[in-house]
């Protein structure tokens, strides 16, 4: 893409967008490029769906469909300011699948089977605060605050900050933690070098253990915060709560946990059973 290339990563930077979003939108654009030998500032919306129909034909999970539309979108309405182009564009239909969720006791097995000690605090964390796998590996020893019992999340989904709760059994945890491994460079869970350690070491630590756990369940480490919102649902938290700890834009979003919470669904009076009683005079 030459000198576009550059221009696109001028104006993805001035958005502030994350770096993965960054390094992601610059690649499918490449792919673009490579797929047709042509400059996109000669191409239109005709070969972008050229494009993504061969992605799709080729097998593509909607969710990197629908990250090359967004690429594309980006290509052609903010650095070619061509807005008619990329308005032709139509986003993918994701399907919505029922979010996936762990029992009390089963996040005790999971956490319990992680045999390496810093991806073993950072699950408790992720659960405990409802942290995303890489906002709590970026956690930096200054963002527990121990005498407010508050985590301070810093440049989140969206680069936004947020504050969550700091659970009494994972300070304790973090503080035994603190005295075994005495973390270094400010990192609280520091990896290789200067840099704090990778989401993806924590992944692996969890696929290994979830390898000898036993559980019927596909178990991810977002899987952990979706338990974590579950539970909170189901204790009778409020879902505007529930929507600002895991640091959601809309609460539609946070909705989607309502699907996964039976228990928080069985304990809804049904207006059938207040029929002919006190609190029924309420539906006149």
């Amino acid at each position: 893409m030459g000198a576009l290339y550059d221009r696109m990563s001028r104006d993805l930077k001035l958005r502030n967008l994350s770096a993965g979003t960054h390094r992601q939108y610059l690649r499918c654009c490449k792919h673009f490029v490579r797929f047709h030998m042509k400059s996109p500032e000669v191409m239109g919306a005709t070969e972008c769906k050229e494009f993504l129909a061969h992605l799709q034909q080729t097998g593509m999970k909607v969710e990197s469909l629908k990250l090359n539309v967004a690429s594309l979108k980006f290509l052609y309405r903010v650095t070619l300011n061509r807005r008619a182009e990329a308005d032709q564009l139509a986003w993918p239909k994701v399907p919505q699948k029922k979010v996936v969720a762990l029992s009390g006791t089963e996040v005790e097995r999971v956490l319990r089977a992680v045999r390496s000690l810093v991806p073993a605090v950072v699950l408790t964390a992720a659960y405990g605060a409802g942290l995303r796998i890489s906002e709590a590996c970026r956690l930096r020893v200054e963002d527990i605050d121990g005498k407010r019992n508050v985590i301070h999340v810093r440049q989140g989904k969206g680069q936004k900050d947020r504050y969550v709760m700091l659970p009494a059994r994972l300070l304790v945890l973090l503080r035994k933690y603190w005295v075994a491994v005495k973390p270094r460079n400010g990192w609280l869970f520091p990896g290789r070098g200067d840099g704090h350690l990778t989401p993806s070491a924590v992944r692996l630590a969890l696929n290994e253990a979830m390898a000898v756990c036993n559980l019927q369940k596909k178990v991810t480490a977002h899987v952990l915060r979706h338990s974590f919102a579950t539970h909170l649902l189901e204790a009778g938290n409020d879902i505007r709560l529930i929507q600002v700890l895991l640091g959601h834009a809309s609460v539609s979003t946070t909705a989607q946990y309502a699907q996964v919470s039976t228990a928080h669904v069985g304990r809804v009076i049904s207006p059938l059973d207040l029929l002919g009683t006190k609190k029924g005079e309420v539906l006149g």
